[in-house]
């Protein structure tokens, strides 16, 4: 299948090149940027910041603007948020599948905001959706790593309430992102919206579908961002509590064992595991553990019981994969298996 990527040249949009450079399912025929970027190949038009390795045909690409007549039926979205709501909706009533990172329609009632693992069931919104063509959103980075993790846990104990407490990765923030200044020996515990999006995605995410809208799932939920000076992976202190009464070996047992549609279907982008539990008493750690799985899962450790609230433990995911790209290619790989596309 023909795909593309607009926005291409930024920290996410190059993440989405890098990994669909050699998909088995997808080729990548176009590369779309700002004005200021067409006309230019993409090797010229990137500010290559993030260290990958993009081959040579693709370098010599170039780059396209959105009024160009495009030569794809699937666009991947890393639009900055601000700009993304009116585009993409434009490129669904235009004919395209939109398979978005950006944040511009997370929260719509016809819109589904997935994670394949967790809530596959809410691609049937996109009936709901009156264009020709549609769009899926992945969730938060900070987002996507929690509810993989929560997902097990509230199917087999119930979730009451549930506390984070994240300390995610400077890439988050794009490029050029952070002052050097601001963040170089300190930790800026505010990072604008984040919170609201963490708590109001993670209860969208665990809700259900009724009469084609998402009820909320019912869980009282806490969040607070913090922006600390790591390249990539976002750090989480989680704690829960849980409706039924168990154990650290059950909690550890369900988490290691939870896999869902990708993992049976084995898609390209698919974890084996997408939970990795950890046992050492300092792990996980951004540094050594954000690419396991070739950064596709959460990385979980720390797990004890909480005498606040039943037990707490640490989530680490890759910002830029699992958070990003690779998420979305994840839901499109789920799409096309589904043949929504």
């Amino acid at each position: 299948m023909k795909v593309g990527v607009v926005g291409a040249t930024g920290v996410v949009g190059q993440q989405f090149v890098y990994l669909l450079q050699n998909h088995p399912l997808f080729e990548l025929t176009e590369l779309i940027a700002s004005e200021r970027s067409r006309g230019k190949t993409y090797r010229d038009a990137c500010n290559h910041k993030t260290g990958l390795s993009i081959s040579e045909s693709i370098a010599e690409k170039e780059v396209n603007g959105l009024e160009a007549d495009l030569d794809c039926e699937l666009l991947f979205s890393a639009l900055p948020s601000q700009v993304a709501g009116k585009i993409e909706a434009k490129l669904a009533r235009d004919g395209l599948a939109v398979s978005s990172n950006a944040s511009a329609h997370r929260l719509e009632s016809n819109i589904p905001l997935v994670i394949p693992e967790v809530n596959l069931d809410h691609f049937q919104l996109i009936k709901h959706q009156k264009t020709d063509g549609f769009i899926v959103t992945n969730p938060n980075c900070t987002t996507s790593q929690l509810v993989l993790v929560l997902k097990p846990l509230e199917d087999s104990f119930g979730l009451e309430k549930v506390s984070v407490v994240s300390m995610q990765a400077l890439s988050g923030a794009g490029y050029p992102g952070v002052a050097s200044l601001d963040v170089i020996d300190n930790v800026i515990p505010f990072i604008q919206g984040e919170e609201e999006k963490v708590e109001l995605e993670t209860l969208k995410l665990l809700g259900k579908v009724k009469d084609g809208k998402i009820v909320p799932a019912d869980i009282a939920i806490s969040a607070s961002c913090n922006r600390v000076n790591v390249l990539s992976g976002h750090l989480e202190c989680l704690s829960v509590k849980l409706k039924e009464k168990t154990d650290v070996e059950s909690i550890k047992d369900k988490l290691r064992n939870f896999n869902g549609l990708p993992q049976k279907l084995k898609l390209p982008s698919a974890p084996a595991r997408p939970i990795i539990v950890m046992d050492a008493i300092d792990r996980p750690q951004p540094r050594l553990d954000r690419d396991i799985e070739k950064g596709m899962a959460s990385v979980v450790g720390r797990i004890r019981k909480d005498v606040v609230l039943d037990f707490k433990l640490i989530v680490l995911g890759h910002n830029l994969i699992r958070g990003a790209a690779g998420a979305s290619i994840l839901n499109a790989e789920l799409l096309h298996a589904m043949r929504y596309i």
